[in-house]
This record gives structure tokens, C-alpha cells and sequence, in this order.
């Protein structure tokens, strides 16, 4: 498992969904107040709510249509983000963050070292490609939300995460 971090703040946007029904304010009280988010979905009145669909809010995020496009690929995730009676927590990565990584979310050096330049092709390569992007949407996807400061929990994909306010920033570790 590869260590991560990610300051919530700038890198990603930070997701958070209940089942329960709660004021709206109390769901996402984690959102900076100048997220792209807030409009979407924190409405200016305390009204209750009987469950955020998560696939609706980020569909409408342009920050996040990268990764945003990934979950629908992948059943297990989709399927958890279209249930409203399901918590979650998503880290999403904005564009900025897909764009600049080292390599595609489909894409393992180990597999190129084991296959080659070919790692990726053929209906096995399909599959692999296929593995490997499943692994990287489920370590954005915590199971649970609210999330408390420094609670340690496994994502989707069974790696630990945490977060805590570093520097006056929220800050994802595990």
C-alpha cells in the first residue's frame, strides 16, 4: 500500500453523504465556504434532509468530472452513490489532480514490468486495466459519513485513511 495525502482544500473536494435525516449544514459541515459545491448542495435554509444522492451532486461538479466519470465505470461504486440510503464519504480529485498524474488510474508499472508494452491490450489486458481502475475509485470511497477528525477507516478498496487540520487545512492520510 502506497502512503497518500491529500489537502483537502486544494487537491480534492471532499463528499460527504448520509442516510440519516439531518439539516443539510450538519452534512456538509466539513465544506470550505467557498466550495463549488456549496451551491449544489447547501441550500440556504435548514431544512432536513431524507438523503443526498451523491451521483446527482457530483455529475454537476465540473471540478471533479474526471473522476466524477470513473465512479459510473465501476458497479460497486456506482451503485453505492446512487443509494441514498447508504453513507459515504468521497474524496474526489479535482481535474487538475487526473490531469497531472504520473500515470493513467488504469495503469501499474508492476504490470509492465510482468507484461510489457503490451500489459494493456487483449481482453486479459482489458481486464487488468479494468482491476486496476475498480482499485483506484474504491480508495476515494469511505463508507461512512459523518466522518470524525482523525477516526481511522478503510475505504472501498480497504486502505486506512484519516483526516485532520494540518497547517488550517483538512489533510487525508493513510
Amino acid at each position: 500500500m502506497r502512503p497518500f495525502v491529500y489537502l483537502l482544500a486544494s487537491v480534492c473536494l471532499f463528499l460527504a453523504c448520509t442516510a440519516e435525516s439531518r439539516p443539510f449544514k450538519t452534512i456538509l459541515k466539513s465544506f470550505n465556504e467557498q466550495s463549488p459545491l456549496r451551491d449544489y448542495i447547501m441550500p440556504s435554509t435548514n431544512e432536513a434532509s431524507t438523503g443526498i444522492i451523491i451521483s446527482d451532486v457530483i455529475g454537476k461538479v465540473q471540478d471533479i468530472a474526471i473522476f466524477s466519470g470513473l465512479t459510473r465505470n465501476i458497479d460497486a461504486v456506482s451503485g453505492r452513490l446512487e443509494d441514498a440510503a447508504q453513507n459515504a464519504t468521497v474524496l474526489a480529485p479535482d481535474n487538475t489532480v487526473m490531469k497531472n498524474l504520473k500515470r493513467k488510474p488504469w495503469e501499474d508499472p508492476e504490470d509492465y514490468n510482468e507484461f510489457g508494452a503490451q500489459a494493456y491490450e487483449g481482453v486479459n489486458g482489458s481486464d487488468r486495466a479494468h482491476s486496476n481502475l475498480e482499485r483506484f475509485v474504491k480508495r476515494h470511497i469511505v463508507p461512512e459519513s459523518p466522518w470524525e477528525e482523525g477516526k481511522k477507516l478503510k475505504t472501498l478498496a480497504g486502505n486506512e485513511v484519516w483526516w485532520e487540520f494540518k497547517n488550517g487545512q483538512k489533510t487525508v492520510s493513510g
